[in-house]
Parts: C-alpha cells; sequence; structure tokens
C-alpha cells in the first residue's frame, strides 16, 4: 500500500472523529456567519423575536438550539458532513502526499547537485498544499453546500415567518374587521420548522440554480485554499525544525501525539485568523438568501457578497462569529492531526509486521 493511500485514509479517519466531536461548534457559527445585521437598527430588525441573537455568545446559543430544535439542531447536515470530511480529508491528504512526494524527491535532488540542503522549503510547501486543495474544493464543493443549507435551515425559515408575520401584523393594521387575518396570524404562530433532509437541500439547490447551484461560493472557496496552504506550511516547516533539533541533539526523531496536537493547533490558528473574511462570505453565499431580510443582504455572487455586506453592515461583519470558529477549527485541527499521524504509525506497523512474519512462515515450511 502506498504512503499516499495510508495517508489518504488515516487523513479521512481523523477528519471524521474530528468533526464528530466539534460539530455543534460548526453549526452556530455557520448561523453566526449568515446572520444579516445592518449598521444601524431598521424597522426589519425592530420586528425580530430576536434583535440580539447576533451578539449573544456561542454558549447561549448552543442551549437556544438546543430548547428550540432539541439536540438534533446542532447536528444538522452532520451525514453530508461526515460524507464530506471522508471524502475531502481522503481526496486532500492523498494528493498532499503525492505532491508532497515529489516535492521531497525534487529537494533531494538538487541536494545532489549541490543546490539547498536536501529539505523542502517554505513555498515548496505552499505550493503542494494549494495543488492538493484545489483539486479537493472541485471535487466536494457540492457536499458542503448541502451541509451549509442544512445547518441555517432553521434560520432561514424563522426569517421567512417572520416576514409573513410582519406583513399579517402591517395588514390588520390597517383594516377594522380583521378576523380572518388573525386566524392566519395564530396559524402562523404555531408553525414550527419543517423536517429537512439531503434530498430536500438537494432538490431546493437543484430547483434555484440548477447544477451550477452546486458550485455556489467555489470562488472564495478556491482563494480559501490558501487556508490549509498557511496551515501545513506551518505545520510542516514547525514539525521539520522539530525533527533536525532532535536530531542535532542525538535524540528520536519521533513526535509525540501531543506535540502533533500542539502543532496542529499553532498552524490552524494562524490560517483562520488569516482567511477568515472569505469563509464568511462562502458561508453566506451557500446559505439560503431568504437570510436576508431584503435585497439589501442577498447575494447574487462573491463581488456583489463583498460590496453588499462593506456597504450594509460594515467591515466587522468579515468577522462574525470568529471566536467560535478559532475554537472549533483549532480543536478539530489538533485532533485530526494527533490521530492522523498515530493511524499512519499503526498502519506502518502492521505492515512491517507482516514482512517480519512472512519470512518466519516461509522458513518453518522448509524446515
Amino acid at each position: 500500500m502506498s504512503n499516499a493511500v495510508v495517508s489518504g485514509l488515516a487523513g479521512a479517519g481523523g477528519g471524521i472523529i474530528a468533526q464528530i466531536i466539534t460539530y455543534p461548534l460548526q453549526t452556530v457559527n455557520t448561523r453566526q456567519q449568515t446572520e444579516r445585521v445592518a449598521k444601524k437598527n431598521n424597522k426589519a430588525a425592530a420586528g425580530s423575536h430576536q434583535p440580539n441573537a447576533a451578539k449573544r455568545g456561542t454558549l447561549f446559543q448552543i442551549f437556544d438550539v438546543i430548547k428550540n430544535e432539541g439536540l438534533g439542531g446542532l447536528y444538522s447536515g452532520l451525514k453530508p458532513s461526515l460524507l464530506g470530511t471522508a471524502a475531502s480529508m481522503g481526496v486532500y491528504y492523498y494528493f498532499y502526499q503525492v505532491f508532497k512526494n515529489k516535492a521531497e524527491a525534487i529537494a533531494a535532488k538538487n541536494f545532489r547537485k549541490g543546490k539547498g540542503n536536501g529539505s523542502v522549503g517554505m513555498f515548496s510547501w505552499l505550493v503542494v498544499a494549494a495543488f492538493a486543495g484545489s483539486l479537493n474544493v472541485l471535487l466536494t464543493n457540492p457536499i458542503w453546500v448541502l451541509v451549509t443549507r442544512m445547518q441555517t435551515h432553521t434560520q432561514a425559515e424563522k426569517k421567512i415567518l417572520e416576514a409573513r408575520r410582519e406583513a399579517l401584523l402591517k395588514q390588520i393594521s390597517e383594516r377594522t374587521h380583521s378576523d380572518a387575518l388573525q386566524q392566519k396570524l395564530d396559524e402562523l404562530e404555531s408553525l414550527k420548522p419543517t423536517p429537512y433532509g439531503t434530498l430536500d437541500a438537494a432538490s431546493e439547490v437543484y430547483g434555484e440554480s440548477g447544477i451550477r447551484g452546486f458550485w455556489k461560493g467555489i470562488v472564495p472557496t478556491l482563494i480559501m485554499v490558501c487556508n490549509p496552504s498557511i496551515q501545513f506550511m506551518i505545520y510542516e516547516t514547525s514539525l521539520g525544525r522539530l525533527k533536525r533539533k532532535r536530531a542535532e541533539k542525538n535524540k528520536s526523531k519521533g513526535v509525540s501525539a501531543l506535540e502533533v496536537f500542539l502543532l496542529g493547533a499553532l498552524a490552524k490558528l494562524g490560517a483562520t485568523v488569516s482567511t477568515y473574511p472569505l469563509l464568511v462570505v462562502k458561508s453566506r453565499l451557500q446559505a439560503k438568501q431568504e437570510i436576508g431580510g431584503n435585497i439589501s443582504q442577498r447575494y447574487s455572487g462573491t463581488i456583489d457578497a463583498i460590496v453588499k455586506m462593506i456597504r450594509y453592515e460594515g467591515f466587522r461583519s468579515f468577522y462574525k462569529g470568529m471566536s467560535t470558529k478559532i475554537v472549533q477549527s483549532v480543536l478539530a485541527a489538533s485532533v485530526l492531526f494527533m490521530i492522523k499521524e498515530e493511524l499512519v504509525k499503526a498502519c506502518a506497523a502492521v505492515i512491517n509486521g507482516r514482512h517480519q512474519i512472512i519470512p518466519k512462515i516461509v522458513n518453518v515450511k522448509i524446515s
């Protein structure tokens, strides 16, 4: 089994475990990112049931989701998310290892020619991660569009119901006899979010934009390839330096699971802080546009989203929910790196064990 396949399978396994552990934070963070709040209070905001919800803390929002939607609300879209994580991590780590092998081979070849020190440089790690990330994005973007829809479905439905409620209240205030309207309002108040599965999300996306809808947000997502690129540049460089220092001191080159965990956290922190605005734009494009109360908060594309966010919400809107994302992504990346490395070690041990057992079996049969 090639090291690229082993790396891909280990990455998929680590990614699934990390996703399950941190998914509630991811759900809340996606809702924070897609919540539209204008710079100044307007009539739409004043008519909302929870005008200050976006300003409340992450823990409050978690409990609020549990109260209104049950524990399952925190895991909306988990099934396609796990599929997406397995596919995304598998594809990414497979191609990452393929390109990494080539980069290391080139560095070794240059070293034999008297160029460099035989190690892969920062820029090369950046390129390796960028190529792997681009292939991953193009292949798995449809899955993440569905996940975002499912995570924000309840949020969108609430916005739609609020708009209908405000319209009915306006009609009631303009009429003297409004028993029928009052009945409609009572029925509206009693409505609860409808069940919404993967097929519902897929049908909705296709109905809105056709096949192209499954690649919504592809531009900021492709640009966001720099996130894992930065992450792996920091991780591989830090890991390489740690191993070299150990080697210089005649110590084992092995790195502990805790050290991998901390290096993964450091790498993801740097990548998340530098690319977070693009993540917000991507989430808003992939979510149902009814979350925006009016045309000023609905987007037709990446540039339109950026311009409207700056104009109507200010630059702070690009950093909505960043504290939640930092906790979620750093924890997920740390767990992923740690588990992936341990799985790779386990696979190596199994493969080496087989190589040692086979000669013994052969010798026994001969004797």
